[in-house]
């Protein structure tokens, strides 16, 4: 390769300096070494680059035009550099995410503004998971993190435990389910369950609580948003099994009530998951703690999770 970036430097710095003497005192050369590097280059190129015995020095067609390639380049490669020094230390680089959890974005929202704050140069973006599979687009790079309850364990996969949260039925108020402490899968067989647009592998409410029992609901409905299926429980229209966090604020509204999925109640763990290394980068390890600390501020009835869930 005939150009080097040292030579664009060394063109830019004769057109602002003005004369070989200054341009070499610039780059910390002798005017002879810088003569000889320009002699050097015209050479390599065939062409004249600048015009001599000019003050101030005057550039020739082909000098100019490497004159504009400089300007164009030189910024572009420092802005890099400085883009990777700042990737390398952690302070930049990129955090996509993918939500696989309808309702987490009541807590999402607020933890990814705080976030944005404090490390502005990180490169946001949000999507909904709901329509493909998250996974194999966080180990293609697509995405950086993927908020989910399902971890399906891969070796280069990590999952970063959030917080544990109880799965709750969302019943009327004037259900018969209303008054009673928990309900059996088999009660729960003969309701219209409300749930959100998604397979039945990635509900809660089957994998942990109906499937296991071999049960399933007498009727199935979907709605897209959390308060669109309060609604439709508060009508009577159904139930909803729900993170308890979730209908904190429609609990005290009287809305509906909320009962305990079997006796001990069904508790899931929230994990974010991040390529295996990644969860080391300095940015990521601040979003977890970021989103931790919200999370325990304003939600209710959550608890913190283990080390391995």
């Amino acid at each position: 390769m005939i150009l080097e970036l040292r030579h664009l430097t060394t063109l830019l710095t004769i057109e602002e300096a003005g004369s070989l003497v200054e341009a070499a005192e610039r780059l910390h050369v002798t005017q002879s070494a810088l003569s000889h590097q320009l002699k050097d280059l015209e050479h390599r190129l065939d062409a004249a680059l600048i015009v001599r015995r000019t003050r101030p020095i005057r550039f020739t067609t082909a000098g100019l035009r490497l004159l504009e390639l400089a300007r164009d380049v030189l910024p572009r490669v420092k802005r890099t550099e400085t883009e990777l020094k700042r990737l390398a230390a952690g302070q930049s680089g990129r955090l996509h995410l993918a939500i696989d959890c309808h309702s987490c974005f009541q807590w999402l929202m607020p933890a990814l503004d705080r976030f944005r704050e404090t490390w502005p140069e990180v490169e946001l973006d949000l999507s909904a998971a709901f329509g493909f599979a998250p996974l194999p687009a966080l180990l293609r790079g697509d995405l950086d993190m993927v908020i989910t309850s399902d971890p399906v364990q891969q070796e280069a996969v990590r999952y970063l435990p959030l917080f544990r949260y109880e799965l709750v039925l969302a019943v009327a108020t004037g259900s018969a389910l209303a008054g009673q402490r928990f309900v059996s899968p088999e009660q729960l067989a003969t309701q219209t369950l409300i749930a959100y647009p998604v397979e039945r592998q990635r509900l809660d409410v089957f994998t942990a609580f109906l499937d296991p029992a071999g049960q399933q609901p007498q009727g199935l409905r979907t709605a897209e948003l959390t308060p669109m299926m309060v609604q439709l429980v508060a009508a009577g229209r159904g139930v909803a099994a729900l993170p308890n966090w979730a209908l904190t604020e429609y609990l005290a509204l009287k809305l509906v009530k909320a009962v305990r999925l079997g006796e001990g109640g069904v508790w899931r763990t929230l994990y974010a998951a991040v390529r295996e290394g990644d969860h080391q980068v300095a940015f990521i390890q601040e979003f977890i703690d970021t989103a931790q600390t919200l999370c325990f501020k304003n939600l209710s009835g959550i608890k913190r999770a283990g080390k391995d869930g």
